[in-house]
């Protein structure tokens, strides 16, 4: 989708959430598509179409389902930082950084995972989005704060999942 056109509403904004668990299993946990389903609220299908799922050029084909509302959406990872993941040097900052193409939209997000303490993580994800067409400005115009409260809502489940073992699809049901 271009930059800069007049014709996108865009939205930027930065959530973060600490995470009462070592860097190095949030890492572990988040890297892992498994567990996608436990922590990520609506996921139908999050298969790859190219590439092995996490690392950097690997697209997927996304499917998420919030009541009758169904978005599908094509997802390229663009930057995993360090690309092993394994034994990552203290103090580094781990990023992972992907852009979802749906009707109507994109977005890019980059997510920094960092050494809160010993024991505790910070998250802070960048969020930005673009929408194209009449319904999706509108609604992004309507309820701008939807989408951010959904992303904050996101990283809550993580956080209830990687402390508690907390599985979404059992609240749910």
């Amino acid at each position: 989708m271009p930059r800069g056109n007049p014709e996108h509403s865009a939205m930027k904004y930065i959530v973060s959430i600490e995470i009462a668990v070592p860097r190095e299993k949030v890492v572990e946990l988040l890297a892992d598509p498994a567990h996608m389903p436990k922590w990520l609220r609506g996921l139908v299908l999050h298969e790859p179409l190219s590439g092995v799922h996490g690392h950097v050029g690997t697209t997927s084909r996304v499917v998420f389902q919030s009541g009758k509302q169904r978005m599908e959406g094509t997802e390229t990872i663009t930057r995993r930082e360090p690309a092993d993941l394994r034994e990552i040097p203290k103090g580094q900052a781990v990023h992972f950084e992907r852009e979802i193409v749906a009707e109507g939209m994109w977005s890019a997000v980059r997510d920094r995972l960092t050494e809160a303490g010993p024991r505790t993580t910070l998250w802070v994800s960048e969020n930005e989005y673009r929408f194209s067409g009449v319904m999706m400005r509108l609604v992004a115009f309507l309820m701008p704060g939807a989408v951010r409260k959904q992303s904050l809502q996101h990283m809550q489940d993580f956080k209830a999942f990687a402390e508690q073992g907390k599985d979404v699809r059992e609240a749910e049901g």
